[in-house]
């Protein structure tokens, strides 16, 4: 007598794969969650810029204070992107000319924008992002009332956003 090998499937090789349809199963479904994610990650990027702006912006107005009372004179202005004559010792001023993490660059005034004695704030100027007053009053209310009409963060020209000091 001989024996007989029961006759089966004799394993495969390489074992069991994926169908197309099920890798693009997976990919739309990867696919949505990126959706749903990516776009709350660049919400958390803009909410982050408006918080360092308004911070550095307090700073700039510490130092220009500062200046005034050690000084006993207002900033002088040093066009836009510049720093002012005489603060560099009082603001830091790698953070000034590297221009506002919301785009444009950093601008000090006096007594020639808007009748203030002094201000600071952004200059929309080509450089970088230019930003509407939709966005600038999301950081008026972080700095102030939440109307750049009044307060002292107020939008002065037309892309002009300055925190007025000693009004």
């Amino acid at each position: 007598m001989t024996a007989t090998i029961p006759t089966r499937c004799a394993p495969r090789a390489f074992g069991h794969a994926f169908t197309l349809v099920e890798i693009l199963i997976v990919v739309v479904i990867l696919g949505v969650l990126a959706a749903i994610v990516i776009p709350q990650f660049t919400s958390a990027a803009e909410d982050s810029r408006k918080t360092v702006f308004a911070t550095n912006l307090r700073e700039f107005v510490k130092g220009i204070r500062l200046y005034n009372l050690e000084t006993d004179l207002l900033v002088a202005d040093g066009g836009s992107g510049l720093v002012p004559p005489g603060l560099d010792p009082y603001v830091d001023v790698n953070k000034w000319l590297a221009g506002t993490p919301i785009g444009g660059v950093w601008d000090a005034e006096s007594n020639d924008l808007g009748g203030f004695p002094q201000a600071v704030g952004v200059h929309f100027n080509g450089i970088g992002m230019t930003r509407d007053d939709a966005f600038m009053t999301e950081i008026d209310a972080i700095l102030d009332d939440g109307d750049l009409t009044t307060g002292v963060f107020r939008k002065i020209a037309g892309d002009r956003y300055y925190f007025i000091i000693d009004e």
